[in-house]
């Protein structure tokens, strides 16, 4: 029996999935309005029915995070999300301005690769094919190995129900054997016009290093700053339910807590009191063990765990009604293990003096996550606008990082793929939405006759030229005499000069 390299099959299948998915762009760049959101609704409903089994599945293969809040994020991208993008213009022209004569004509851009991770995989493959279908692209998944089949899962549903409102074959497509080389062969695929990498720094980089354009985004380590004004009950509800909320798993999830001396001992009550458990240095210390390897990665075993098999794991009592661990750290960096980002129920502790010291404090922070994300808890609206300038692309305020920056909890555009910006290694800075995977053309009439154009701008003037002295200046040493000395002068010295060489 001959036994097929597994690789050699999947590097096939990409090529047939890219092949079938540019097919099914160039037919659907075709579709009107009515017939995109006929799509887009079958899809939406279709994963409405299969959220919960979707997450169910997702936690089973990956043990990562909890069902119900899957369930949650896989409603959000596809129902929240289409209710928010229904009305969009991406078809035909989306804008005029009829003062400046310009049309805003929109393009899809064909074939679009989505990258998926293996923290959040189904609502990430909702996200991405809700809004590549909603701008006339077809998109083919690549997903993360240790979360394949319920990728495809998600996928393949999608793929379904898009067909049976009238979408072309293959317009949803996944890879089913996930592999390096499949990967590599889908981002250098000629078919593939863009791609949407959301994962590892690794897999962003090589999504930006594959000559195609990309939309990447990088790791989140979002400091939450409790200022002296902040309504602390509130401020710990929020964080705490923002934390737990598929038990950290989405980057933008807080990673440590900010806050000043003067309201500490107030703080830490209320974290105890509403299921925060502080470590000792010993406790804190074993449990960085358990979450890092190879220096700041974290070990995969404990991404968006219960804060009780972490504790359990790493020997620590805690009481049964606790929700995450705090660490307190005494720097950022090198040393200070829970200062980078963790996708799980555990949170770095800071006290400062002031704000000022928490401006530091938090752009520190930022660097090992920079561009992504922070919060602040406060009443003072100048504080809001002094943090505003924080190299972060979402500022939050007075609400959690997982849904606050998602959109679901704020005005943001609903998003699974959230930019950092050119300081985080994005080209993007905003949530990820349809207006993304569109190029837009511009129609321009013409306002001005350009065979009178200058003789009409009255703002022109060319001027009259100044005469040309004819005198110069003879330079020795960097030193310029204050008299001139006429051309008729310079060129008798000159001549005499050349005589003298001459003799």
């Amino acid at each position: 029996m001959v036994k097929l390299d597994k690789d050699l099959c999947s590097i096939q299948e990409a090529r047939n999935l890219a092949e079938s998915g540019k097919k099914a762009a160039n037919e659907l760049a075709d579709f009107s309005n009515e017939q995109i959101d006929k799509i887009l609704k079958n899809m939406r409903d279709a994963i409405e029915k299969q959220a919960l089994s979707l997450a169910k599945w997702a936690v089973k293969e990956t043990g990562f995070g909890k069902v119900e809040d899957k369930a949650y994020k896989n409603h959000a991208a596809s129902t929240l999300l289409y209710e928010e993008i229904k009305d969009q213009k991406t078809i035909g022209i989306i804008d005029e301005d009829k003062v400046k004569g310009t049309l805003d004509v929109a393009e899809p851009v064909g074939l679009v690769l989505g990258i998926v991770p293996s923290t959040n995989p189904t609502s990430t493959v909702i996200f991405k094919a809700m809004i590549a279908i909603k701008s006339r692209n077809a998109i083919c998944f690549a997903p993360h190995p240790t979360a394949a089949e319920c990728t495809k899962m998600a996928a393949d549903i999608l793929n379904r129900a898009a067909i049976e409102a009238g979408a072309p074959e293959n317009v949803i497509s996944c890879v089913s054997t996930p592999t390096m080389a499949s990967t590599n062969e889908l981002l250098h695929s000629p078919h593939i016009s863009l791609i949407i990498a959301t994962g590892g720094p690794g897999m962003v980089k090589a999504a930006y290093s594959s000559g195609k354009p990309a939309i990447g985004v990088g790791a989140g380590n979002s400091p939450a700053y409790i200022e002296s004004t902040a309504d602390i009950k509130q401020a710990v509800a929020t964080i705490i339910a923002s934390k737990t909320f598929d038990n950290g798993t989405i980057c933008a999830s807080e990673q440590s807590i900010v806050c000043e001396r003067k309201n500490e001992l107030e703080v830490i009550k209320e974290f105890e009191a509403q299921g925060g458990y502080f470590m000792t240095e010993d406790e804190t210390s074993r449990v960085c063990d358990l979450l890092f390897k190879a220096g700041n990665a974290m070990n995969a075993k404990f991404v968006g765990r219960d804060a009780h098999v972490i504790a359990e794991a790493a020997g620590i009592t805690i009481p049964k009604e606790t929700k995450v661990l705090l660490g307190r750290q005494g720097g950022v960096g090198a040393g200070y293990p829970l200062s980078f980002e963790k996708l799980t129920t555990v949170l770095a502790f800071y006290v400062v003096e002031d704000w000022e010291e928490a401006c530091h404090l938090s752009i520190d922070l930022l660097q090992n996550g920079i561009g992504h994300t922070m919060s602040i808890h406060t009443n003072n609206r100048d504080i809001v606008l002094k943090f505003a300038a924080k190299p972060a692309s979402r500022i939050l305020v007075n609400t959690g990082g997982s849904q606050g920056g998602t959109g679901i909890s704020t005005g943001l555009p609903i998003s699974f793929t959230l930019g950092c910006g050119t300081s985080g290694g994005s080209s993007v800075s905003d949530n990820v939405s349809p207006k993304n995977l569109l190029n837009i053309k511009k129609v321009a009439y013409g306002l001005k006759d350009v065979t009178t154009l200058v003789e009409d701008d009255k703002s022109f003037h060319i001027g009259s030229p100044e005469p040309v002295k004819e005198k110069a200046c003879l330079t020795q040493k960097n030193n310029c005499p204050s008299k001139s000395i006429d051309m008729e002068e310079l060129t008798k010295v000159v001549r005499n000069v050349l005589m003298g060489m001459k003799d």
